[in-house]
This record gives structure tokens, C-alpha cells and sequence, in this order.
């Protein structure tokens, strides 16, 4: 049927004051443009260049249209003029066809049309879409410099942009030193080149030379340190935007949250979420799930159900995925697995994610029945191929409560082999129940397979010292020594007061030493009094002194945060405090005590999880 045949609907039937142009900008449907179309063709307006153009921007670009009928359309057009041209272009970039667009920029050299700076842009954009950009990225920039649009400053901007995606830093530093009237885009875009190669140093001195700034600027700076774990850079990056007078958006907050999350400064992520409110900001399920996240690796559980109501209306399945890892983590995973319950019941479709959540929730509260139900269902009910994640999870479930048969059954007949994950988890689970023997076997094999990871020696040291086979001791960690790895020294951090404090094992630093020593003694007599006796078993070292590994223990970082919050906080003042490292079974043992001793709650987050101790018992239920 051509375009003439075709009658239109009453919505657009066509008068005196409506012009085809018009008409289209109410078109719901392509069959609809089709007929304007006809009409322009009966009216001999078609042969107009600039309502030939409208028509194929809808075409090419509208979300209603048809790059097809762009197509056409440019071959019926008479002697189209460059800009029609760029649509076509434009269009075929939205629809992933880069190799058609430098196939139309052939036909528009082919008919004499010339390229101006909008086409060089779309062709180097369409560079970035190819598999193997470089080459034919090259070529552009020569036919750019044939046409003389080098010195173009959106042209020099995308060819910055585009030699960085490339990872050629060296071509895209060269543009942008020849560039002699660059805009903040082009300052913007070497700054991602920079972030992107992990070259903080080249980073910062580039920021500190930038004539203006601006959000993105100072989010990139922000990312990039939060990337790399640089997370007191992070923190005074946002308080120097600030200063600025830079007003920080979405994306800022949600980096910097991730920042928060990371240090576990709840008092600057409760400052945030005062911004947000103040400013009126959507909490969108990006920056909700952001804020859910930061409430829950802070260990202040209230602060993200409160957030999560507040999403009531806006949650996506991100939202959700956050909620339940935070559940989890903080030690509630019976009520994590009835949050999982929930989303489904509110018509939300869990994800690959989601159910990594529920079964690491499962796992960590040693819910079997429901790790098992839950697994089945990914597979039966969603259709999900399992990834070696939920393979890991469903490890360290079994493992955690003992079941090493059924670990060692999902092991061999998974489809893929175990890894590092796998085998930390297996070795953990042998470490509590004493299964020496499974323990050096799954320890050999993470030690294998991350040769470069401190915790593969420490765990397999534990196993050989808990059975007292100090020799195998001695022979891992001179392997850990000869191989050059390092354990990281234990540091523990407290936030008071809007500032973070850090210790270090046996750390003698602190202004406040005298006194933090003093409680440290005096935490050491009450627990005496309670009855504790220091676990000896897993320290590293064969220290023939037995006064000496109690002394060693006493002094571990965490103990020493802890002993910092109580003579600096009221009394009944929750001490929360973030571990570097897993927390040993004697502080855990320790701050199960001192938590009913003191009638403090202490939160603590380490390496594995958070340990919420209260009134003698530990969230965990003693499983990490």
C-alpha cells in the first residue's frame, strides 16, 4: 500500500490551519507519519528542505519511527543537503549500526555533500560502537583534518572522548594540548581519560589546572578516589565542593554514600540524608538503594528500613536487593528471606542479584530448608542459571552448619570449577567445626588458586594451629614470606563526634592513649571477673609465653576502638566500630561480654559481616 492510499484518522485529519508539520509533532505511530508523509509527497512539499528534514528526524530518531523510511526518504529527497544527512546518521547510531553509518558518510562523499563538524562527531561516536574502534578511528580524525575541522571544539572534544574509550591516553592528551579554546566538556572528558587509566596523579594535577569547574568535574574526581578505596580523599573532595559553592547532585551523593558506606561514617551519611531532605531530592531507586545501602554498612539498620519505607511507591528491584542484603548482613536473615516473600508478593520479578541476597542471607543465619527452597526456585520457577555466586553461596551454607557432604557434592557437580570464594568459604566452615583434615585440603586449594591473598595463608595457618601443628605453621608462613604477601596489620575505625579515629593493633598513638589503656585494663579485670578466658588457639605465631599471646589479644584494634568509645560516650551509647580484617574469636568471644558487662550495644562491621553484640549475644549466632 503507497503513502497516497492511505486515509487519515480523525486525529489527524488535515485542515487549513494544520500543516503537515504540525501534524507530525501529534503522531503516536509510525502508520501515522506515514500519511503525513503522503500528504507532504500530494502537496509537493516534501521537496522543502527543511520539512524534508523534520520528517526525517521522526523517522530516524523518534522512538516511534523507522530508520528504513529514513533511508528512503534520503534517496527521494533531491540533492539532500548535509544535514539530512546527519540525521540518517544520527539515527543509525541510536539503532547500533555503526558500520551502515560509515556506509551512508561513503555515499555522502560519493554525491559531493560535505561534512561538517555534527558528521565527524556521529562518526567518531559510531567508532566507539565497533569492536576494534582504533583503526577507523584514525581514519576519521584524518578525513576531520582533510575537511578542517580540527580545530572544532566539539570536534576535539569527541576525539578526546574517543581516543580515551580507545584507552590511548597518549593521542588524547595530544588533542587536548594542541586544543586552544577547550570547554569544560573537553576539560570533563580528559578528566574521565585519566580516571578511566587509574592515573590519579595526572587526575589531580589536571583538576587543579581547570579554569572552570563544574558538577561533572568534581563527580569524577569523587568516583575515581571512591573507585580505588582512596575514601578520606573521597570525603575531603565532597567537602571542598562544597566550599566551591558547586551544588552537588544525584550522582555526586550516590558516590559519595558509597564513600560513607565504605568507612562507616554514619554521622556523614545521616548528614546526607538530612540534605536530601532539605533540597526536596527524589529519592529515585538510585539513590535510594544508595542510602539503603549506607544505613546497612553502617550497621544502623533503623536508618535503612526508614529509607526503604520511604520508597514505598518508587521501589525497583534494586531497591529491594538492597533492603535484603542489609538484612542480611546485619545479622536478620529470617527476616531477610521474609523480605524476599514480600517483593514477590508485590508483583516485583527478583533478579540474578536478589537471589545472590537471600541465599548469602540464608547462609549466614545457617537457614537450610530455606537455602535449599530458595535455590530451586531461582532454577524452577524464574528460569536463572545459577553463576558461580549462588554456587559459592549454597557452599558456604552447607558448610556453615556442618553438611561438608553436601558442600563437597554441589563442588563436583556444578558446571563450573570452584574458586577462591569457594574454597575460603569451605576452609572457614573446617576452621569452626575443627575438620582438619577437609580444612587442609579446601586451604591448599584456595592457596593455589589466590596465591597473592593474605587470608589463604591465615586461614590454613588457623586450621594447622587449632590441631597444634606448629610446623605446618612455620612452613605457610615462611611460603606467605618467600612469595612476598603480606598480612595487612588489623585496624579498627570509630567514628565520634563527625571524625574518624583509627587504631592499629597494639597502637600507642592516640592522643588519648593513657586513658584508653586504663580501660582496656579495666575492661580486662570485669572480664576476668565474668569468667572469660582469652582463646589462644588461632594466634599465628608459636610465642612459647602464654602471657605473651594474652597480652598480643588484649591489644587488638578493635579492642582498643572500643575501649576509645566508652571513655568518650555517654553510657548506654551504641559503639559502633569497622574492622579491616575478620574479627578472631577471641575479640568476638571478648565483646559478647563486654557488651552485657557494659549494657552497650557494640556493632562491629569486619571483613565478613557486621556483629551486632547485645546483652551477651552476638547477631551472627557465632557464625562467620
Amino acid at each position: 500500500m503507497s503513502f497516497a492510499q492511505l486515509s487519515p484518522p480523525p486525529s489527524l485529519s488535515l485542515s487549513t490551519k494544520q500543516t503537515p508539520l504540525s501534524l507530525l509533532t501529534l503522531c503516536t505511530h509510525l502508520q501515522e507519519a506515514n500519511q503525513v508523509h503522503a500528504h507532504m509527497i500530494k502537496s509537493s512539499q516534501i521537496s522543502h528542505t527543511y520539512s524534508a528534514s523534520r520528517l526525517a528526524e521522526f523517522y530516524a530518531v523518534s522512538d516511534r519511527g523507522s530508520l528504513e523510511c529514513a533511508e528512503k526518504l534520503l534517496s527521494s529527497v533531491h540533492e539532500p543537503y548535509t544535514f539530512i544527512w546527519n540525521i540518517v546518521l544520527r539515527g543509525n547510531l541510536k539503532h547500533k549500526r555503526p558500520f551502515n553509518a560509515f556506509q551512508l558518510f561513503d555515499q555522502m562523499l560519493n554525491n559531493s555533500v560535505p561534512p561538517d563538524h555534527f558528521t565527524f562527531t556521529f562518526l567518531l561516536k559510531a567508532c566507539t560502537q565497533l569492536s576494534d574502534p582504533e583503526r577507523i578511528g584514525k581514519q576519521v580524525h584524518c578525513q576531520i583534518i582533510k575537511y578542517g575541522h580540527e580545530r572544532n571544539v566539539y570536534v576535539e572534544t569527541k576525539l578526546i572522548h574517543f581516543y580515551a574509550v580507545c584507552g590511548l591516553l597518549v593521542d588524547a592528551h595530544k588533542v587536548f594540548d594542541e586544543s586552544t579554546d577547550l570547554g569544560v566538556v573537553a576539560w570533563n572528558t580528559m578528566l574521565e581519560c585519566y580516571a578511566n587509566n587509574r592515573d590519579g596523579e595526572s587526575l589531580h594535577l589536571l583538576f587543579d589546572r581547570m579554569p572552570v569547574r563544574d558538577v561533572v568535574s568534581w563527580n569524577t574526581m569523587i568516583s575515581f578516589y571512591v573507585q580505588v578505596g582512596r575514601i578520606k580523599e573521597a570525603m575531603e573532595m565532597f567537602r571542598r565542593m562544597q566550599g566551591s559553592g558547586e551544588k552537588p547532585n544525584v550522582v555526586t551523593l550516590v558516590s559519595v554514600l558509597s564513600a560513607v558506606s565504605q568507612s562507616g561514617a554514619l554521622a556523614q551519611g545521616k548528614w546526607i540524608h538530612s540534605y536530601i531532605k532539605r533540597n526536596g531530592l527524589d529519592l529515585d531507586e538510585n539513590l535510594g538503594s544508595a542510602m539503603i545501602n549506607m544505613y546497612a554498612k553502617c550497621g544502623c539498620l533503623e536508618g535503612a528500613i526508614e529509607v526503604f519505607n520511604e520508597t514505598k511507591n518508587k521501589r525497583s528491584a534494586d531497591t529491594w536487593n538492597a533492603m535484603i542484603s542489609g538484612l542480611s548482613t546485619n545479622g536478620q536473615s529470617r527476616k531477610a528471606v521474609e523480605l524476599f516473600g514480600e517483593m514477590e508478593s508485590a508483583g516485583v520479578k527478583p533478579n540474578a542479584i536478589t537471589f545472590s541476597c537471600v541465599l548469602n542471607a540464608c547462609s549466614h543465619g545457617g537457614l537450610v530448608e530455606e537455602g535449599t527452597v530458595c535455590f530451586r526456585k531461582m532454577i524452577e520457577v524464574y528460569e536463572i542459571k545459577p553463576d558461580i555466586a549462588h554456587y559459592g553461596c549454597m557452599v558456604d551454607l552447607f558448610g556453615r552448619v556442618g553438611l561438608f557432604e553436601k558442600a563437597k557434592e554441589i563442588l563436583k557437580t556444578m558446571p563450573m570449577q570452584p574458586d577462591a570464594v569457594m574454597w575460603r568459604a569451605l576452609t572457614s566452615a573446617c576452621r569452626i567445626y575443627k575438620n582438619t583434615e577437609m580444612g587442609e585440603q579446601a586451604g591448599l586449594q584456595l592457596m593455589e588458586q589466590a596465591p597473592d591473598d593474605h587470608t589463604s595463608y591465615v586461614l590454613l595457618s588457623n586450621i594447622y594451629a587449632i590441631s597444634g601443628k606448629w610446623d605446618r605453621v612455620h612452613k605457610v608462613r615462611k611460603m606467605m614470606w618467600e612469595r612476598g604477601v603480606k598480612k595487612p596489620p588489623g585496624s579498627s575505625s570509630i567514628e565520634l563526634g563527625g571524625i574518624v579515629h583509627e587504631f592499629v593493633v597494639g597502637d600507642a598513638t592516640h592522643v588519648r592513649k593513657k586513658e584508653i589503656y586504663m580501660m582496656l585494663d579495666e575492661m580486662g579485670e570485669r572480664l576476668k571477673l565474668a569468667g572469660y578466658e582469652p582463646d589462644t588457639n588461632e594466634v599465628l605465631l608459636d610465642i612459647d609465653e602464654e602471657e605473651m599471646k594474652h597480652t598480643s589479644l588484649a591489644h587488638h584494634s578493635e579492642k582498643l576502638a572500643v575501649a576509645f568509645g566508652f571513655i568518650s560516650t555517654i553510657p548506654r551509647t551504641t559503639i559502633r566500630v569497622v574492622k579491616n580484617l575478620r574479627v578472631c574469636n577471641d575479640c568476638h568471644s571478648s565483646m559478647k561480654l563486654l557488651s552485657k558487662i557494659y549494657s552497650r550495644d557494640i556493632i562491629i562491621r569486619d571483613s565478613n559481616r557486621f556483629h551486632h553484640f547485645r546483652e551477651g549475644l552476638c547477631s551472627c549466632m557465632d557464625f562467620w
